[in-house]
This record gives structure tokens, sequence and C-alpha cells, in this order.
């Protein structure tokens, strides 16, 4: 079965007054249909660009130098962006920010601005003919909400803030943003990515800004959306714990590149990758200890030649200064690249202490 996404190769630069940011090295990703994917690594390491590419939102600096990002085998990079706006971006691929509170606008209502949403995004519009971006910038900015879908919309709007466990959804709608808390506004959010009936939801990072038990709610709440809807996530983080509470497989990425994949039991039970395995020996231990890894991440004007992470690797020898390893396989869906991957017979690491039942 082919995958629902596929991201084979991607090279991408930000052009920059000091010369190219090589913020991309040939990346390779790929999402299953109703898969959980989490994209892991220190800030910095180029988790939220592959994300923003994917969707196509990238800045005006970036520079796409190769690769392919392929949606039910369909290239997004070679799609008109009339065609991406209109049939991809916020319909089969939705997002759900990092910070909620900066995604809404303080002026209007919570409804008006969902509505407004699905004025241009809802799942009704297919077959329809009333999509306002084939008609023309124009007639589609003028073009009124025609009323039967308003109701419909309206109403798969207050069923979903059900959903998402939002008290009172009417009452809710008629609230701005800032008289509601910061996870009432993250559960906005998810209800809001939902909405479209998307194939694919990317997460970056939505819980960081919550304390520990919001979080732990709405890991809980998106695994059970996830579920019930069939949709799959690329959710990215730089918590391992988060990771392991919600993800099927876990990508570890380090300086634009991608060096490990595995499902999250054998992510955690037996990392092959040097980098993995430090990153993991740095969630604190049982005795309350945490070791840092040495050295410093590389910058990407001038990154290392090879695997990025040799100058920080104790294995490191020539063939990792010269080269970047191409993947190998060291079990079932797992494969790491690296000239000296961990054996079976390596002993697993600490693996957090869920706060959710998995």
């Amino acid at each position: 079965m082919i995958d629902l996404l596929a991201v084979r190769g991607l090279e991408l630069h930000f052009e920059t007054e000091r010369g190219p940011v090589q913020v991309l090295d040939r990346v390779n990703l790929s999402i299953g249909h109703g898969q959980v994917v989490g994209l892991v690594g220190e800030s910095g390491c180029g988790k939220t660009t592959l994300a923003r590419a994917i969707l196509g939102i990238l800045p005006l600096s970036a520079r796409v130098l190769g690769g392919e990002i392929l949606l039910d085998g369909v290239d997004l990079l070679r799609m008109p962006a009339s065609v991406l706006d209109a049939s991809i971006r916020g319909r089969r691929i939705t997002f759900v920010p990092q910070d909620p509170f900066g995604s809404f606008n303080p002026v209007f209502t919570i409804g008006a601005q969902i509505m407004e949403l699905l004025k241009w995004k809802s799942a009704g519009l297919a077959g329809t003919g009333d999509d306002g971006a084939r008609a023309g910038w124009m007639p589609g900015l003028l073009r009124p909400y025609p009323r039967r879908r308003y109701r419909a919309d309206r109403q798969a709007v207050i069923d979903l803030l059900r959903e998402v466990q939002i008290p009172d959804p009417e009452q809710m709608l008629r609230k701005y943003p800032h008289q509601v808390s910061g996870g009432q506004r993250q559960r906005l959010m998810i209800a809001m990515a939902f909405l479209p009936r998307p194939d694919l939801i990317i997460a970056d990072e939505p819980t960081t800004a919550l304390d520990v038990t919001i979080q732990a709610q709405i890991l809980l709440l998106l695994r059970r959306l996830v579920k019930e809807h069939g949709v799959s996530v690329l959710f990215t983080t730089h918590d391992l714990g988060t990771a392991y509470e919600i993800c099927d497989k876990i990508v570890v990425m380090y300086a634009g590149q991608e060096m490990e994949e595995a499902p999250t039991d054998a992510f955690f039970g037996k990392p092959s990758h040097p980098y993995t395995r430090k990153l993991l020996e740095s969630l604190p231990n049982p005795e309350g200890e945490i070791r840092d890894i040495p050295g410093e991440i590389p910058g990407l004007i001038d990154p290392p030649i090879g695997c990025r992470f040799h100058p920080r690797c104790p294995e490191a020898d020539a063939n990792c200064r010269r080269a970047r390893p191409a993947p190998s396989a060291v079990g079932e869906r797992h494969w790491v690249r690296c000239y000296h991957p961990a054996g079976a017979a390596q002993p697993s690491l600490a693996t957090p202490t869920p706060r959710i039942a998995r």
C-alpha cells in the first residue's frame, strides 16, 4: 500500500547575507495512512522547516534545490500554487500551531474566525462548485457564504467542539480569544484542524506552551481523535516523553539530516545511531542525573561534510567525515544512517515515564 506522504531527498536552503543556510540535506520521511509519526530533535534541527515545506508555507528566502514531497503519489512541489491552495493546503493537509493564542485574531470572535475558515476550506465544498479559489480572486473574495452550507458547517463546528470537550460550544463561539484559557485555545485549534476532514494533520509542537497536566489531556484527546477519524499526523517535538506517548513511529533529525527511523518501542528500546543514544541518555535517569551531549550543534552555513554529527560522535572515523552514510536496516521497519550502528545486543536506554496510557 502506498504511503499517504513520502518526502524523498528534500534539499532546502535559506538565502541570507552570509550565504545559503543548508537547512535540509536530502531528507527522507514517510507517513502511512492513519499513522502518527514523531519528528524529534534539538531546536534548530529542521523539524519545523520540514513541516512547513510539506504544507507549502515557506518564507520567500527558502530555495528548494531538489527532492519530492509526494501526497498519494502526487508531487506537491510541482503542483501549481492555485491548485495547492484550493485542494491541499487547509483541506487535505491542515496545521496545529505551537502558539494557539498568536494564531487567533484578537478583534474577532472565535466563531467568526472558525466560520471564515470554513467558508473557504469546508469539507462541504467538495463537488458543489462553490469554490472561491476556482472562481478567481475578486469573485471568490466577494462571494457570500451559502446559507444552507453555513448552517451545516456551523452544526459541524458545534459537534466537533463537543468532541474536543469544549463546554457549551455555542457560548464559546461568541467569545474572544483572550477570554479562554491556553488549553481551551489549543483544543479549538485541534478542532479547526479536523473540521475540513483532512488526510494529514501537521502538529508543530502543539503542547509546548501548556503546563504538564494540560499537555497530558491534549495528547490523550489528540490520540482519541486520530483513532476515531482515521487521520495521519506528523507530530514535531523536542520532547521525547511526548513522542513516546502519542507516536507510532519516530524519526530523529540532527542539523538538517534524518539519522534514524523506528517504531516507537524499538526507538526507545534499541536505539542504534550514536546521536539517538546520546539524546536518550540526556533524559533524567532514576537518580535524577542529566547528561548533556558534548560539543556544539554545527552552523548550517558551512556544515560538516558527511554525517553532520561526526564532530560530536565518539564513533566517528574517516568515512563519517567523507560521505553521508546510506540508510541500513537494523530491525523490522527500523533503519539508521550510520557507519557504526549499535547492534541488537546493546542495552536499551531509559524509557520516558508515560503521562497517559499507551
